[in-house]
């Protein structure tokens, strides 16, 4: 399986640029000839030609040309990382790599998120709980549809869950994620760092060990071991926890110490409407985006053999870079939400 052709969609995004940067930087595993890229728009497609890999400019919600990619080009692996609530685009490709012979996030698994269970590891029946919540809530609606439609096409499915993300990325088009950037311009804005008036730790990973966990999986894949797969196969991607309070107070130093704020604690947010408008996030996820706990059971050590680099303490210490990346890299408004609805 060392020959395979990978397709990497999302590649001009924050986490599938960064997987991209760091396969063809492992050349001996990831000849380019082997990797391609699938971007949106014309002006993506054009950022990414110039790293020498097969750049395809792809309508992901549209089947038949999905279909068309993945035969004319023998794609035999799908690194999905365009998109965890829109289903439609991960069952475009399953069904095209069926007919041939899939990232998620992990606020879904939280209390805040609907999550009933409690801690949860690798190799849990994480389907079969999804499958029996059944709640309508967008990763897991996304989860349970890939690993049902895998089955029937007899593709082999991984779903990986992603917590809170940060750092800077590789990639050659977005170098930021949601979650920091948006704390930092809506405390530019206001003058004020704000926060939210629960306190808990959250799950978290820096960039470059997220794409360093790709590409280990893809690695395993290739060299044919036997991994957990289907209902079985949720691998989260959990390099350390954080508390949610402690990195508003090194984001509100840093802030005041630059002078982009004029207070130097930050206060507490007046309402969850304000919150979300400011954040420009959906007002039924704000709260959750920004309070939920989910807890992950790691205590016979990483999953894979992964070893991300990054902890609490280099993560609490790195709010300076994430203030100059985010001046520098900010691209505007993510259209990531746009399709989220309000659950029943």
């Amino acid at each position: 399986m060392a020959d395979l052709k990978i397709l990497v969609t999302g590649a001009a995004g924050y986490i599938g640029g960064s997987v991209v940067a760091t396969l063809i930087s492992e050349k001996t595993h990831f000849p380019k000839n082997k990797v391609f890229a699938a971007a949106r728009t014309e002006e993506q497609v054009q950022a990414l030609q110039p790293l020498g890999i097969n750049v395809l400019h792809l309508n992901l919600q549209d089947e038949q040309e999905v279909a068309e990619a993945i035969f004319q080009n023998e794609i035999d692996l799908v690194i999905h990382t365009a998109s965890s609530i829109e289903a439609q685009l991960a069952l475009h490709l399953i069904s095209a790599l069926g007919k041939r012979r899939a990232s998620s996030v992990t606020t879904g698994y939280s209390k805040e998120g609907g999550w009933p269970y409690g801690t949860i590891k690798d190799g849990d029946q994480v389907y079969k709980l999804e499958k029996e919540l059944n709640d309508g809530f967008p990763i897991r609606v996304t989860n349970t549809a890939i690993t049902e439609l895998a089955q029937k096409q007899g593709v082999t499915s991984f779903i990986v869950g992603v917590p809170f993300v940060y750092g800077t990325g590789t990639g050659q088009w977005k170098k930021l994620s949601q979650n920091i950037p948006a704390i930092v311009k809506a405390s530019m804005k206001l003058k004020t760092v704000y926060k939210f008036d629960d306190n808990s730790n959250f799950i978290t990973v820096h960039i470059s060990d997220l794409a360093d966990y790709y590409v280990l999986l893809v690695k395993k894949i290739m060299q044919g071991e036997k991994l957990p797969s289907g209902e079985v196969g949720y691998y989260f991607a959990v390099a350390h926890e954080a508390g949610w309070w402690a990195m508003i107070e090194s984001l509100t130093t840093v802030l005041h110490a630059r002078g982009l704020v004029t207070q130097p604690t930050a206060q507490i947010w007046t309402s969850d409407d304000m919150a979300a408008e400011t954040l420009v996030l959906p007002r039924q996820y704000v709260r959750l985006m920004h309070t939920a706990r989910v807890t992950i059971d790691y205590k016979n050590g990483f999953p894979l053999g992964w070893q991300p680099k990054w902890n609490e303490q280099k993560f609490l210490a790195s709010m300076d870079e994430e203030v100059s990346a985010t001046l520098q890299y900010d691209r505007g408004r993510t259209t990531l939400f746009d399709t989220l609805k309000p659950m029943n």
